[in-house]
């Protein structure tokens, strides 16, 4: 005899174009996820989807390799830097020139036949492997080929059919997302010419998958917002809640930048792990870093990046997991599904997933000591 059937909850963050280093702003999105992910887990069946296959089809990855092969022809990328790729980026984004559809067919053909991606892009996901690693972050396959449920096609048709699209491109115009119905505005999502936009990625990833979910979650910059009030809108039509999770940016010395304009020397991922990694724990950066990112600066976008701050964090989790260490080792604190559902449920609220802003802060109550299971478990 089987118990109740667990919720299934569809977790499914904005992807990070890999043409960059990661920035604080970055790490606060992948932090967030990552807790809300292993905190959700003991719960309910979770699916963390973030596929870069699916958002290589844009013109802000497609356009950027055929700068790179139009300006640097046939180079090795190989012992190249984050940084160094990054600069390249910023360099494509300065030139003004935005290529055509034709330009970034071959790529974006190449993408959906055999799961192209291009050097350049392939040494950063590697790079971010290693950072993921280091930072104890699940990784839901930033290596691996996953091409969404829909094709670009289907995914029109099924908009179209469900009265939710406007197709205009036998009459030489674009596709729009049409929920005008929900009082929302039209928007364009695929260019007369052929050429999807981000939000034309999640809808082929995130439409045919819908129904199979009781709550999907959406983690977004709160920028946005616009067009995830609009995937909220068409996702809900396929019968699961959707719960949008906005996510402000990390202000450097009080400006907030689009990495695309540069400005992240010295404060991108792999700049901080190099500062840290020689004077804490494994443990303790792990931790501390979530603290910081997470409970430290909020889903707010007000408090600037600061060192100092993050190195505090830093030695609070230290002192944190050393009292962790120091309980006794009885029933009431072994690593039981129970006894993890009892910590876990306060910080639901009443949605499926947990909020990972509640659950971190919990742990900087004063005198908390947390418990090891929910450490190891959730943040470590």
């Amino acid at each position: 005899m089987t118990g109740p059937a667990r919720p299934r909850v569809l977790l499914a963050p904005v992807t990070v174009t890999p043409s960059k280093p990661l920035t604080p702003s970055h790490l606060k999105g992948l932090l967030w996820a990552d807790v809300m992910y292993r905190a959700t887990a003991p719960l309910a069946e979770v699916t963390y989807r973030y596929s870069h296959t699916t958002y290589h089809p844009t013109e802000q990855t497609l356009g950027f390799w055929e700068f790179l092969d139009r300006t640097h022809g046939d180079i090795d990328y190989s012992g190249l830097s984050e940084t160094e790729i990054g600069e390249l980026y910023v360099a494509y984004r300065g030139e003004g020139a935005t290529a055509t559809a034709g330009d970034m067919r071959p790529y974006a053909d190449a993408v959906e036949r055999t799961g192209f991606v291009h050097p350049a892009s392939a040494l950063v996901l590697r790079l971010w492997a290693g950072h993921y690693e280091r930072l104890g972050l699940y990784d839901p396959g930033l290596l691996t080929h996953q091409p969404p449920g829909y094709g670009l096609e289907e995914m029109v048709s099924d908009l179209v059919s469900a009265g939710l699209g406007l197709d205009q491109r036998r009459l030489g115009g674009p596709v729009y997302l049409d929920a005008t119905r929900f009082g929302l505005p039209l928007r364009q999502i695929i260019t007369a010419e052929g050429r999807p936009n981000y939000l034309a990625c999640a809808l082929r990833e995130l439409l045919p998958l819908a129904p199979r979910y009781d709550e999907i979650a959406v983690l977004y910059d709160r920028e946005l917002d616009p067009d995830y009030q609009l995937l909220e809108r068409v996702l809900a039509q396929r019968g699961p809640t959707v719960r949008r999770v906005p996510i402000g940016r990390v202000p450097i010395e009080g400006r907030i930048t689009s990495a695309r304009h540069g400005g992240w020397h010295g404060h991108t991922v792999d700049a901080l792990l190099r500062t840290l990694g020689d004077h804490c724990s494994p443990e303790a950066l792990r931790l501390g870093v979530r603290l910081y990112f997470i409970a430290g600066l909020g889903p707010g976008q007000r408090e600037s990046f600061r060192h100092e701050l993050l190195r505090r964090s830093i030695a609070r989790a230290g002192q944190l997991l050393e009292r962790a260490g120091n309980q006794p080792d009885e029933p009431t604190v072994r690593r039981t599904p129970s006894q993890l559902t009892r910590l876990l449920e306060p910080h639901r609220r009443d949605h499926l997933h947990i909020d990972p802003y509640r659950l971190t802060s919990s742990l900087l109550k004063r005198g908390r000591t947390p418990s090891r299971p929910l450490l190891s478990e959730v943040f470590l």
